[in-house]
């Protein structure tokens, strides 16, 4: 098992309906430390910037509303592989598809309105954690 970190997004649909607190007891119980956690309300720019990969996709506008639309809850999180275990824990994109007790199976509206975002790989997480978080922000 390997120690790390990854980041993760409770997104609007989550706080809008006060479930910050039952999103973090299901990654908590799933083995993973909330080592840096904040509420912000996300700029455009900062929405573009961190979702720039699908710039050319046509639910790009639609995304980048969404997630300013209301506060998020960032978060970085660690244990043993975080990235794989957070990604299991958060569930299918779709909340159909995805497995019982399960993040997305439990609160997600719908393919837009999931909850929650994971980073993918090590690389990725980095990047999303230095976009919101500085160093001393992160307390393990």
């Amino acid at each position: 098992m390997a120690l790390e970190r990854t980041f993760s997004i409770l997104k609007p649909d989550a706080t809008e309906r006060n479930l910050t607190g039952a999103v973090n007891a299901v990654i908590e119980k799933a083995g993973l430390r909330i080592v840096a956690q904040k509420r912000i309300h996300m700029t455009r720019n900062q929405a573009e910037t961190f979702y720039g990969v699908h710039r050319e996709r046509p639910f790009f506008g639609e995304l980048v509303d969404f997630m300013v639309s209301a506060p998020v809850v960032v978060q970085v999180l660690e244990g043993d592989n975080a990235i794989a275990r957070y990604r299991d824990v958060m569930g299918a994109t779709n909340p159909a598809n995805a497995a019982d007790g399960t993040i997305r199976k439990l609160f997600a509206k719908s393919v837009g309105e999931n909850t929650v975002h994971g980073s993918d790989a090590p690389e990725t997480a980095a990047i999303e954690i230095a976009q919101f978080f500085a160093g001393n922000e992160i307390v393990g």
